[in-house]
């Protein structure tokens, strides 16, 4: 799955900057290479799989030790969210016990605009009353959150787990505790 994941990212993010029309093309693109993986290439299937990432609720399981370190950095720096979410992250977040570890919550489905448009990162900027210039951002996609946040001005690291931006020279961390150990102390 790792591997299927790098393969995607690698592939919208070259959509993504080429500015092709890609709503949700990554879940798209995802499932149709796993299915594929799994000799099970089924368009309806797809189809069905994409849609159910359209739910703020699939991001309601959280990692061990997640609150703990989030908890650790709000005591350092003023924690945000900035999701391409439906609307209703702020409740899954809550449901998960970490919204209270973020002074704010940034949902593209409340602000009408997705990352990478310039909008959803100045909401957020503007809803912690923050310069980008004083700003990090941590995000999983190159063309959607590194570009979207460092073309505003802000700092950024990506979060690669799958380890498909390894090779690229980028700012990039494997886990929030190996974000915490980079963050200078304050």
């Amino acid at each position: 799955m790792r591997a299927v994941e790098r393969r995607t990212k690698q592939e919208f993010d070259s959509l993504v900057e080429s500015h092709a029309a890609v709503d949700h093309g990554f879940w798209h693109i995802y499932y149709t290479h796993l299915l594929e993986e799994l000799g099970i290439p089924d368009e309806n299937i797809c189809s069905d799989l994409v849609a159910c990432t359209r739910i703020s609720d699939n991001w309601r399981n959280i990692r061990p030790g997640t609150r703990e370190t989030l908890l650790r950095l709000a005591k350092r720096y003023r924690l945000g969210v900035i999701s391409n979410a439906d609307g209703k992250i702020a409740e899954i977040l809550r449901q998960s016990s970490i919204a209270d570890c973020f002074e704010t919550i940034t949902d593209s489905g409340i602000v009408g605009n997705e990352k990478p448009h310039p909008a959803i990162f100045e909401a957020a900027l503007e809803s912690l009353g923050v310069a980008a210039d004083e700003s990090l951002y941590t995000g999983d996609m190159y063309a959607v959150d590194y570009l979207g946040a460092t073309q505003i001005g802000m700092h950024s690291i990506l979060f690669d787990v799958a380890g498909a931006y390894k090779d690229k020279g980028l700012p990039r961390v494997e886990s929030l505790e190996e974000l915490e150990s980079q963050l200078p102390e304050q």
